[in-house]
Protein backbone atom coordinates (compact mmCIF):
# COMPACT_ATOMS: atom_id res chain seq x y z
CA UNK A 1 0.00 0.00 0.00
CA UNK A 2 1.46 3.35 -1.04
CA UNK A 3 2.27 5.90 1.67
CA UNK A 4 -0.27 8.21 0.03
CA UNK A 5 -3.16 5.87 0.81
CA UNK A 6 -6.13 7.50 2.51
CA UNK A 7 -9.10 5.41 3.61
CA UNK A 8 -12.55 6.78 2.75
CA UNK A 9 -13.48 6.05 6.38
CA UNK A 10 -11.29 9.02 7.38
CA UNK A 11 -14.21 11.12 6.16
CA UNK A 12 -16.34 9.87 9.06
CA UNK A 13 -17.08 12.43 11.82
CA UNK A 14 -14.26 12.92 14.34
CA UNK A 15 -11.68 10.84 12.46
CA UNK A 16 -8.05 11.60 13.37
CA UNK A 17 -5.45 10.12 10.97
CA UNK A 18 -3.06 7.50 12.27
CA UNK A 19 0.73 7.63 12.37
CA UNK A 20 3.25 5.39 10.57
CA UNK A 21 2.96 2.53 9.92
CA UNK A 22 -0.78 3.01 10.37
CA UNK A 23 -1.16 6.21 8.36
CA UNK A 24 -4.07 6.19 5.95
CA UNK A 25 -6.58 4.92 8.52
CA UNK A 26 -7.97 6.49 11.69
CA UNK A 27 -6.08 6.65 14.96
CA UNK A 28 -9.42 7.31 16.63
CA UNK A 29 -12.80 8.95 16.00
CA UNK A 30 -12.82 11.38 18.91
CA UNK A 31 -12.96 9.15 22.00
CA UNK A 32 -10.48 6.25 21.91
CA UNK A 33 -11.34 4.97 25.39
CA UNK A 34 -15.05 4.74 24.55
CA UNK A 35 -14.13 3.04 21.29
CA UNK A 36 -12.05 0.47 23.14
CA UNK A 37 -14.79 -0.20 25.68
CA UNK A 38 -17.25 -0.81 22.86
CA UNK A 39 -14.87 -3.24 21.16
CA UNK A 40 -14.42 -5.07 24.46
CA UNK A 41 -18.23 -5.33 24.56
CA UNK A 42 -18.22 -6.87 21.05
CA UNK A 43 -19.58 -3.73 19.38
CA UNK A 44 -18.09 -1.71 16.51
CA UNK A 45 -15.43 -2.24 13.86
CA UNK A 46 -11.86 -1.19 12.98
CA UNK A 47 -10.65 -0.01 9.59
CA UNK A 48 -7.58 -2.09 8.67
CA UNK A 49 -7.72 -1.18 4.99
CA UNK A 50 -4.08 -0.04 5.06
CA UNK A 51 -2.99 -3.65 5.54
CA UNK A 52 -2.02 -5.45 2.37
CA UNK A 53 -3.69 -8.52 0.89
CA UNK A 54 -2.05 -11.39 -1.01
CA UNK A 55 -3.87 -14.26 -2.73
CA UNK A 56 -2.33 -17.60 -3.69
CA UNK A 57 -4.38 -19.78 -6.05
CA UNK A 58 -3.82 -23.10 -7.79
CA UNK A 59 -4.21 -26.76 -6.82
CA UNK A 60 -0.73 -26.96 -5.25
CA UNK A 61 -1.11 -23.86 -3.08
CA UNK A 62 -1.52 -25.45 0.37
CA UNK A 63 1.28 -28.01 0.05
CA UNK A 64 3.51 -25.30 -1.45
CA UNK A 65 2.84 -22.80 1.34
CA UNK A 66 3.26 -25.64 3.84
CA UNK A 67 6.82 -26.17 2.56
CA UNK A 68 7.72 -22.47 2.77
CA UNK A 69 6.23 -21.39 6.10
CA UNK A 70 6.26 -22.41 9.75
CA UNK A 71 2.62 -23.60 9.78
CA UNK A 72 1.06 -26.96 8.89
CA UNK A 73 -1.15 -26.07 5.92
CA UNK A 74 -1.55 -29.20 3.78
CA UNK A 75 -4.94 -30.05 5.32
CA UNK A 76 -6.17 -26.53 6.10
CA UNK A 77 -9.98 -26.64 5.71
CA UNK A 78 -11.82 -23.79 3.99
CA UNK A 79 -12.76 -21.01 6.37
CA UNK A 80 -10.33 -21.91 9.15
CA UNK A 81 -8.10 -19.06 10.30
CA UNK A 82 -4.44 -19.61 11.00
CA UNK A 83 -1.14 -17.74 11.23
CA UNK A 84 2.20 -18.53 9.64
CA UNK A 85 5.67 -17.04 9.46
CA UNK A 86 8.24 -16.83 6.71
CA UNK A 87 11.70 -17.15 8.21
CA UNK A 88 15.19 -16.42 6.96
CA UNK A 89 17.63 -19.34 6.54
CA UNK A 90 18.85 -18.53 10.07
CA UNK A 91 15.35 -18.63 11.55
CA UNK A 92 14.73 -14.87 11.84
CA UNK A 93 11.17 -13.64 11.22
CA UNK A 94 10.74 -11.96 7.83
CA UNK A 95 6.96 -12.04 7.32
CA UNK A 96 3.87 -12.70 9.44
CA UNK A 97 0.88 -14.06 7.51
CA UNK A 98 -2.75 -14.08 8.68
CA UNK A 99 -4.36 -16.72 6.47
CA UNK A 100 -7.66 -18.25 5.47
CA UNK A 101 -8.47 -20.55 2.54
CA UNK A 102 -11.76 -20.39 0.64
CA UNK A 103 -11.42 -23.74 -1.12
CA UNK A 104 -10.02 -22.22 -4.30
CA UNK A 105 -7.37 -19.79 -3.05
CA UNK A 106 -5.46 -18.97 0.11
CA UNK A 107 -5.85 -15.36 1.24
CA UNK A 108 -3.59 -13.56 3.67
CA UNK A 109 -3.24 -10.06 5.02
CA UNK A 110 0.14 -8.69 6.02
CA UNK A 111 1.73 -5.56 7.46
CA UNK A 112 1.63 -2.33 5.40
CA UNK A 113 4.58 -2.14 3.04
CA UNK A 114 5.50 -5.85 3.14
CA UNK A 115 3.39 -7.42 0.38
CA UNK A 116 5.78 -6.59 -2.46
CA UNK A 117 8.71 -8.35 -0.79
CA UNK A 118 6.51 -11.31 0.16
CA UNK A 119 5.17 -11.72 -3.37
CA UNK A 120 8.69 -11.43 -4.78
CA UNK A 121 9.92 -14.20 -2.48
CA UNK A 122 6.97 -16.46 -3.24
CA UNK A 123 7.32 -15.97 -7.00
CA UNK A 124 10.97 -17.04 -6.81
CA UNK A 125 9.91 -20.27 -5.08
CA UNK A 126 7.18 -21.33 -7.55
CA UNK A 127 9.37 -23.50 -9.81
CA UNK A 128 7.07 -25.87 -11.76
CA UNK A 129 4.26 -25.97 -9.21
CA UNK A 130 0.68 -25.07 -10.09
CA UNK A 131 0.35 -21.88 -8.06
CA UNK A 132 -0.30 -18.22 -8.83
CA UNK A 133 0.63 -15.39 -6.47
CA UNK A 134 -0.99 -11.96 -6.63
CA UNK A 135 -0.90 -8.79 -4.58
CA UNK A 136 -4.61 -7.88 -4.54
CA UNK A 137 -4.38 -4.95 -2.12
CA UNK A 138 -5.75 -2.58 -4.74
CA UNK A 139 -8.95 -4.65 -4.97
CA UNK A 140 -9.45 -5.88 -1.40
CA UNK A 141 -9.43 -4.31 2.06
CA UNK A 142 -9.62 -5.65 5.63
CA UNK A 143 -12.20 -4.65 8.21
CA UNK A 144 -11.95 -6.11 11.73
CA UNK A 145 -15.12 -6.71 13.70
CA UNK A 146 -15.41 -8.03 17.29
CA UNK A 147 -17.64 -10.92 16.20
CA UNK A 148 -16.75 -14.61 16.33
CA UNK A 149 -18.77 -15.92 13.41
CA UNK A 150 -18.39 -15.55 9.63
CA UNK A 151 -20.24 -13.00 7.54
CA UNK A 152 -22.65 -14.82 5.20
CA UNK A 153 -21.56 -14.43 1.61
CA UNK A 154 -18.18 -12.84 2.41
CA UNK A 155 -14.71 -14.25 2.91
CA UNK A 156 -14.11 -13.99 6.64
CA UNK A 157 -11.20 -14.99 8.84
CA UNK A 158 -12.67 -15.80 12.26
CA UNK A 159 -10.57 -16.10 15.45
CA UNK A 160 -11.31 -16.22 19.17
CA UNK A 161 -11.00 -12.42 19.31
CA UNK A 162 -13.05 -11.40 16.28
CA UNK A 163 -13.16 -11.61 12.51
CA UNK A 164 -11.22 -10.14 9.60
CA UNK A 165 -13.65 -9.34 6.78
CA UNK A 166 -12.21 -9.25 3.25
CA UNK A 167 -14.17 -6.42 1.68
CA UNK A 168 -13.98 -5.21 -1.93
CA UNK A 169 -12.12 -1.92 -1.63
CA UNK A 170 -14.73 -0.11 -3.66
CA UNK A 171 -17.31 -0.88 -0.94
CA UNK A 172 -15.41 0.76 1.95
CA UNK A 173 -17.25 4.07 1.81
CA UNK A 174 -20.64 2.36 1.76
CA UNK A 175 -19.56 0.14 4.66
CA UNK A 176 -18.78 3.23 6.71
CA UNK A 177 -22.17 4.76 5.94
CA UNK A 178 -24.10 1.64 6.93
CA UNK A 179 -22.19 0.51 10.04
CA UNK A 180 -22.09 2.22 13.43
CA UNK A 181 -19.42 2.70 16.11
CA UNK A 182 -16.10 2.88 14.22
CA UNK A 183 -12.96 2.47 16.34
CA UNK A 184 -9.43 3.51 15.48
CA UNK A 185 -5.98 1.95 15.69
CA UNK A 186 -5.49 3.39 19.19
CA UNK A 187 -8.19 1.09 20.59
CA UNK A 188 -7.24 -1.82 18.34
CA UNK A 189 -3.58 -1.68 19.37
CA UNK A 190 -4.50 -1.42 23.06
CA UNK A 191 -6.49 -4.64 22.73
CA UNK A 192 -3.64 -6.32 20.86
CA UNK A 193 -1.17 -5.42 23.59
CA UNK A 194 -3.56 -6.56 26.33
CA UNK A 195 -3.80 -9.94 24.57
CA UNK A 196 0.01 -10.17 24.39
CA UNK A 197 -0.13 -10.47 20.61
CA UNK A 198 3.10 -9.62 18.77
CA UNK A 199 3.19 -7.45 15.68
CA UNK A 200 5.79 -7.57 12.95
CA UNK A 201 8.26 -4.64 13.06
CA UNK A 202 7.02 -3.71 16.53
CA UNK A 203 7.94 -6.81 18.51
CA UNK A 204 10.50 -7.93 15.92
CA UNK A 205 13.79 -6.75 14.49
CA UNK A 206 16.20 -8.26 11.99
CA UNK A 207 17.29 -11.00 14.42
CA UNK A 208 14.04 -11.99 16.14
CA UNK A 209 13.17 -15.70 16.16
CA UNK A 210 9.60 -16.99 16.77
CA UNK A 211 10.27 -18.10 20.36
CA UNK A 212 11.20 -14.57 21.43
CA UNK A 213 8.01 -12.89 20.26
CA UNK A 214 5.40 -15.37 21.46
CA UNK A 215 4.65 -16.76 18.00
CA UNK A 216 5.63 -20.34 18.74
CA UNK A 217 2.18 -21.50 19.85
CA UNK A 218 0.11 -19.57 17.33
CA UNK A 219 2.13 -19.67 14.11
CA UNK A 220 4.69 -22.51 14.33
CA UNK A 221 3.98 -26.23 13.95
CA UNK A 222 6.79 -28.11 15.65
CA UNK A 223 6.07 -31.52 14.10
CA UNK A 224 5.88 -30.63 10.40
CA UNK A 225 8.49 -31.26 7.73
CA UNK A 226 11.35 -29.07 6.61
CA UNK A 227 11.03 -25.37 5.88
CA UNK A 228 13.44 -22.49 5.74
CA UNK A 229 14.70 -21.65 9.23
CA UNK A 230 13.42 -24.88 10.84
CA UNK A 231 16.83 -25.87 12.20
CA UNK A 232 16.96 -22.78 14.41
CA UNK A 233 13.37 -23.25 15.58
CA UNK A 234 13.97 -26.89 16.56
CA UNK A 235 17.35 -26.27 18.17
CA UNK A 236 16.16 -23.45 20.41
CA UNK A 237 12.93 -25.24 21.33
CA UNK A 238 14.46 -28.58 22.27
CA UNK A 239 17.93 -27.62 23.51
CA UNK A 240 17.58 -24.36 25.36
CA UNK A 241 15.81 -21.09 25.95
CA UNK A 242 15.63 -18.22 23.48
CA UNK A 243 18.07 -15.38 24.22
CA UNK A 244 15.23 -12.83 24.54
CA UNK A 245 11.56 -12.99 25.46
CA UNK A 246 8.48 -10.85 24.90
CA UNK A 247 6.96 -9.78 28.22
CA UNK A 248 3.99 -7.69 29.36
CA UNK A 249 4.05 -4.39 31.27
CA UNK A 250 1.44 -2.63 33.40
CA UNK A 251 1.79 1.12 34.01
CA UNK A 252 -0.28 2.77 36.70
CA UNK A 253 -0.93 5.96 34.72
CA UNK A 254 0.66 8.44 37.14
CA UNK A 255 2.96 9.64 34.34
CA UNK A 256 1.23 11.00 31.25
CA UNK A 257 3.79 9.95 28.64
CA UNK A 258 4.18 6.40 27.41
CA UNK A 259 7.59 4.76 27.05
CA UNK A 260 8.48 4.96 23.35
CA UNK A 261 9.45 2.05 21.15
CA UNK A 262 13.04 1.17 21.97
CA UNK A 263 13.05 2.67 25.49
CA UNK A 264 15.69 0.72 27.48
CA UNK A 265 14.98 -1.57 30.42
CA UNK A 266 17.96 -1.96 32.77
CA UNK A 267 18.83 -4.51 35.42
CA UNK A 268 21.85 -4.25 37.72
CA UNK A 269 23.36 -1.50 35.63
CA UNK A 270 23.02 -3.18 32.25
CA UNK A 271 20.35 -3.01 29.59
CA UNK A 272 18.38 -6.24 29.42
CA UNK A 273 15.57 -5.24 27.09
CA UNK A 274 13.55 -2.53 25.45
CA UNK A 275 9.94 -1.44 25.05
CA UNK A 276 8.33 -2.60 21.80
CA UNK A 277 4.69 -1.40 22.02
CA UNK A 278 2.73 0.69 24.49
CA UNK A 279 -0.85 1.91 24.79
CA UNK A 280 -3.22 3.76 27.09
CA UNK A 281 -6.02 1.78 28.66
CA UNK A 282 -9.41 2.99 29.96
CA UNK A 283 -9.18 4.28 33.54
CA UNK A 284 -5.78 5.93 33.04
CA UNK A 285 -3.72 2.75 33.06
CA UNK A 286 -0.84 2.18 30.65
CA UNK A 287 0.27 -1.14 29.24
CA UNK A 288 2.96 -2.33 26.92
CA UNK A 289 5.11 -5.12 25.60
CA UNK A 290 8.84 -5.38 25.75
CA UNK A 291 11.56 -7.84 24.79
CA UNK A 292 14.32 -8.66 27.22
CA UNK A 293 17.03 -11.15 28.08
CA UNK A 294 16.36 -11.16 31.82
CA UNK A 295 15.47 -14.59 33.14
CA UNK A 296 13.25 -15.07 36.15
CA UNK A 297 14.83 -17.10 38.93
CA UNK A 298 12.76 -19.18 41.39
CA UNK A 299 13.29 -17.96 44.93
CA UNK A 300 14.47 -14.50 43.91
CA UNK A 301 11.70 -12.40 45.43
CA UNK A 302 12.88 -8.79 45.04
CA UNK A 303 15.57 -7.27 42.84
CA UNK A 304 16.31 -3.68 41.95
CA UNK A 305 15.60 -2.73 38.33
CA UNK A 306 15.42 0.41 36.27
CA UNK A 307 12.65 0.93 33.72
CA UNK A 308 12.79 4.10 31.65
CA UNK A 309 15.22 5.57 34.20
CA UNK A 310 13.05 4.83 37.27
CA UNK A 311 14.11 2.56 40.11
CA UNK A 312 12.03 -0.61 40.46
CA UNK A 313 11.68 -3.72 42.57
CA UNK A 314 11.20 -7.05 40.85
CA UNK A 315 9.17 -9.82 42.44
CA UNK A 316 9.09 -13.31 40.96
CA UNK A 317 6.06 -15.55 41.48
CA UNK A 318 5.12 -18.85 39.80
CA UNK A 319 2.65 -18.70 36.92
CA UNK A 320 1.30 -21.21 34.45
CA UNK A 321 1.87 -20.42 30.84
CA UNK A 322 3.22 -22.76 28.22
CA UNK A 323 6.99 -22.37 27.93
CA UNK A 324 8.70 -21.92 24.60
CA UNK A 325 12.12 -23.41 24.28
CA UNK A 326 12.77 -25.30 27.51
CA UNK A 327 15.78 -27.36 28.37
CA UNK A 328 15.55 -31.16 28.45
CA UNK A 329 14.14 -32.41 31.73
CA UNK A 330 12.31 -29.17 32.56
CA UNK A 331 8.50 -29.10 32.63
CA UNK A 332 7.25 -27.49 29.45
CA UNK A 333 4.57 -25.54 31.31
CA UNK A 334 7.00 -23.86 33.73
CA UNK A 335 6.96 -20.07 33.75
CA UNK A 336 7.35 -17.15 36.11
CA UNK A 337 5.74 -13.77 36.40
CA UNK A 338 7.91 -10.81 37.39
CA UNK A 339 6.13 -7.92 39.05
CA UNK A 340 7.89 -4.58 38.82
CA UNK A 341 6.87 -1.64 41.03
CA UNK A 342 8.27 1.63 39.76
CA UNK A 343 8.48 5.10 41.26
CA UNK A 344 5.93 6.73 38.99
CA UNK A 345 4.47 4.04 36.71
CA UNK A 346 4.33 0.41 37.79
CA UNK A 347 4.98 -2.35 35.31
CA UNK A 348 4.09 -6.03 35.33
CA UNK A 349 6.01 -8.30 33.04
CA UNK A 350 5.33 -11.96 32.31
CA UNK A 351 8.29 -14.08 31.38
CA UNK A 352 7.83 -17.65 30.20
CA UNK A 353 10.81 -19.69 31.23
Amino acid sequence: MANSYRSPLLDLPGAVPGEPPDEGVALHYGDPFAEQRRLESWVGYVDLSHREVVRVSGPDRLSWLHSLTTQHLTELPPGQATEALVLSPHGHIEHALYLVDDGEATWMHVEPGTAADLVSFLDKMRFMLRVEVADVTAEWAIIWEPVREPVPGRLTRVTDHGRDVFLPRGELAEYGRTHEHPAGMWAYEALRIARHQPRLRFETDHRTIPHEAGWLDRAVHLDKGCYRGQETVARVHFRGRPPRRLVFLHLDGSVETLPPHGAPVEYEGRQVGFVTSSARQPGGHRSGLRRDGLRATPGARHRACSVCGRSAAREVTPAHRRGAGVRPGEPRTASYTSRISVTGPSFTRETSM
